[in-house]
């Protein structure tokens, strides 16, 4: 939820009035762009009053001020429809499409929420939540209401989910709005004709959408304030739990628990370096089978005695065969699997990706276009695509590519059945601003997420690769060996977006020939454990399971470094569950197994759709879960055992006391400290020395650190010892193949300074 100080956001509003007052009247242009409210003038519907004895709610048509010097203050708004939306960025872009009748200003953010110190529930009241004005945001929100009050109607344009749908719900309150009326509009893409559509087509507040985001926000507050102070109580001070991240904490470390306990296996492979009788053609092949069953050659022994019948025997050609087989295209980005691609092909946290996301829907600067959202709404779990957008990019496809890059019907991809469908998959909401013509306007990072979205939703749209598959069959007394190889016929999607195939041409072999044995070549190797998740595959894990949202992914992450219950691994970004992480999930799958696990999270989460789609009651839900809950709370809290740690000694006294150094955990990770403590407050950080000059001062030396603050909180970075007198820093380990550049945002530099 983002916050902002009283002072800020009366300077904005100022600013925003000053700017507007100042606008001279536009340049005109041309016929054909209209602004939306030219467009919109005769199309808007008209909104019934609400009769009422008393004081009615004011409905999004027609409002009047109670106060003359509101008028004064907020003259700018009079006559004009004021939008709301969440961020200036937003706000900013659809100054420039809407026209002059329309006035924008953003709410950045909740302006309604739980307060933090306390529990806020009132549990014996039917759970009902006791919300409270976001702190620091009161002048903020006695400027909407004065351009409210005064507006001749105003429109909610939150973003099109749960969190925008309860954002337009709490602002409808404050800002004495009937969430019955027409005040409601959801942009699914920030272009003109985006814009254009929801301002025509206002619809009332999705009440059960707001009773989903609100179950959601209960539950995650009942579970959170009840289990953080009883880790506090039975495990260590400063812990917490929850509902969804407990579970994801869990998966992270039962897939430990597996490695762990893994025992390599030694196994064999078997290769067979062969040529044609005139040495013109050569194949390797790999020993497949014997009599008919799978090959399994488990020690050295055993592939010398393989080695040897190969020998003995001849090697014939059994069979050349090679199939071509179309290989259809990849569905448009949805929020999970942009997150995955993102990670794997920019090295993207799934933080980062939804950060630059954000920005590319709200809104980029386009020299002769004005500002124009570049992709649709990148909070979704639909792999559907609008028939205009369709018909745009098949168009953009015919003119670029030729016919024979089209298919012969549309590509049509279902979503999973626990998609709620409610949006568009993510794509780029004008096929022929390609991310060439708009690279000046973007950031790099912006650059190469737009291009990765555009590239894959021409791609979903294009006709199928066609691909030669070939596999030789030899035989060799009772072994049958194998080579397989492919060759792309014909690129078809994989014109704009990588195919994953790997040319491996094979000249054809005739059945029956005999083949020489040049070599064989045996190769020892030993079973692998399962992989560690990344940030992507942990993603991937979460959505296959049931858990979470697409608007909770990331932050599920997030939440889990920032407590330091996991860390990133120096080299390959793995997720490693720290010992504090381990401790933690030990407690909670102790004691809360019916609640801490995949089961039953994903079946809350169904609960949560059922709500949204109006079959379940958001009470009767919260209910029934605390029900469970607080008998199994009550007695742990009573019963169960302490499993505080033992504390971790350095070897080494105090130089200040003489008592033992011990390693501890802070708000950033671990430090030593003396275990004399609070008589003693030695304390020094751990220092993650990685031997590498640093390469901008050249003589500092560079560790690894944890950022403390800001949108980088809890990442892991590469700075200098002579900070801060040196402040470079590498988000990679300087002198791997994939470093990103030095970080120089001053603003970056402060967010990733430490006080571990």
């Amino acid at each position: 939820m983002a916050t902002v100080h009283g002072t800020k956001e009366k300077k904005m509003i100022d600013e925003a009035a000053e700017v507007k007052a100042k606008t001279t009247k536009p340049a005109a242009k041309k016929k054909t762009n209209k602004t939306v409210e030219e467009k919109t003038k005769t199309s808007t519907k008209p909104v019934k009053k609400k009769a009422s004895t008393k004081t009615a709610k004011k409905t999004a048509s027609k409002k009047s001020s109670s106060k003359e010097n509101g008028k004064q203050n907020f003259k700018q708004y009079e006559g004009k429809i004021l939008v709301v939306v969440e961020s200036p960025a937003k706000a900013k872009t659809l100054e420039k499409i809407l026209g002059n009748g329309y006035k924008v200003l953003a709410s950045v953010g909740h302006v309604r929420d739980l307060p933090k110190g306390r529990i806020a529930i009132d549990i014996d009241n039917d759970f009902e939540p006791d919300y409270i004005q976001v702190r620091g945001k009161a002048e903020l929100i006695r400027g909407l209401k004065g351009a409210s009050q005064v507006s001749s109607r105003t429109l909610l344009a939150s973003d099109p989910d749960r969190e925008g749908e309860a954002i337009a719900w709490h602002l409808a309150s404050l800002l004495d709005i009937d969430p019955k009326s027409e005040c409601r509009i959801r942009m699914q893409e920030i272009t003109e004709h985006g814009v254009t559509d929801a301002v025509k087509d206002p619809d009332s507040i999705d009440i059960d959408k707001v009773d989903a985001q609100q179950a959601r926000r209960v539950l995650d507050r009942l579970v959170g304030y009840q289990l953080s102070p009883l880790l506090w109580n039975k495990v260590k001070r400063g812990l917490s739990a929850g509902r969804v991240q407990s579970v994801a904490l869990r998966i992270i470390c039962e897939r430990e628990d597996e490695i762990d306990k893994f025992i390599p296996e030694e196994y064999w492979l078997i290769d067979v370096e062969s040529s044609s009788t005139d040495g013109k053609r050569k194949y390797r092949l790999r020993a497949d089978k014997y009599q008919g069953k799978p090959l399994s050659v488990h020690n050295e022994k055993e592939a010398a005695g393989v080695e040897n019948e190969i020998n003995k025997s001849e090697l014939k050609v059994e069979e050349f065969r090679t199939k071509e087989s179309p290989k259809s295209a990849l569905p448009p980005f949805k929020t999970s699997t942009l997150q995955q691609e993102a990670s794997r092909r920019c090295g993207f946290a799934p933080g980062r990706t939804m950060r630059i996301a954000q920005s590319l829907y709200e809104g980029i600067d386009i020299p002769g276009k004005g500002p124009v959202g570049l992709i649709t709404y990148m909070r979704t779990d639909s792999l559907r695509i609008s028939p205009e957008a369709v018909a745009s990019s098949k168009q953009f496809i015919l003119d670029n590519y030729g016919k024979k890059y089209l298919p012969k019907s549309t590509n049509i991809y279902a979503s999973k059945a626990r998609s709620q469908d409610a949006h568009e998959a993510i794509r780029a909401t004008d096929p022929f601003i390609t991310p060439e013509s708009v690279k000046g306007c973007l950031t790099p990072e912006q650059y190469r997420l737009y291009e990765l979205i555009w590239s894959r939703f021409i791609a979903s749209q294009m006709a199928p690769a066609i691909i030669a598959r070939t596999t030789l069959t030899c035989v060799s007394g009772d072994y049958l060996l194998k080579q397989s190889g492919a060759v792309v016929v014909f690129d078809g999607w994989g014109k704009v977006f990588p195919l994953g195939v790997k040319d491996a041409d094979m000249k054809p072999a005739v059945e029956g020939e005999t083949l020489l044995i040049d070599k064989i070549i045996k190769d020892q190797r030993f079973t692998q454990p399962p992989s560690r998740y990344t940030e992507a595959g942990l993603v991937k894990a979460l959505e296959e399971k049931g858990i979470g949202r697409p608007s909770t992914y990331a932050a599920i992450i997030n939440t889990l470094t920032v407590r330091n219950y996991v860390d990133r691994g120096e080299e390959d970004k793995k997720l490693i569950p720290t010992k504090l992480g381990r401790l933690v999930n030990t407690f909670l799958v102790k004691y809360f197994s019916s609640l801490i696990n995949v089961d039953f999270t994903a079946m809350m989460e169904d609960e949560l759709d059922q709500i949204e789609a109006g079959e379940l009651r958001w009470r009767k839900v919260v209910g029934e879960f605390w029900n469970g809950f607080k008998p199994v709370l009550d007695d742990v809290s009573a019963h169960a055992e302490s499993m505080k740690p033992e504390p971790e000694m350095v070897g080494e006294p105090c130089p200040e006391c003489g008592k033992d150094l011990v390693v501890k955990s802070g708000r950033f990770g671990e430090f030593i400290a003396c275990s004399g403590y609070p008589e003693c407050k030695y304390t020094r950080n751990i220092v993650r020395t990685t031997g590498i000059k640093c390469p901008k001062c050249g003589e500092g030396e560079l560790v690894r650190r944890r950022a403390a603050k800001g949108k980088v909180k809890g990442r892991m970075f590469y700075g200098c010892t002579r900070y801060p007198e040196c402040d470079f820093i590498s988000w990679k380990k300087p002198g791997t193949a994939d470093q990103e550049a030095a970080v120089t945002d001053p603003a970056e530099i402060e967010n990733a300074d430490t006080e571990m």
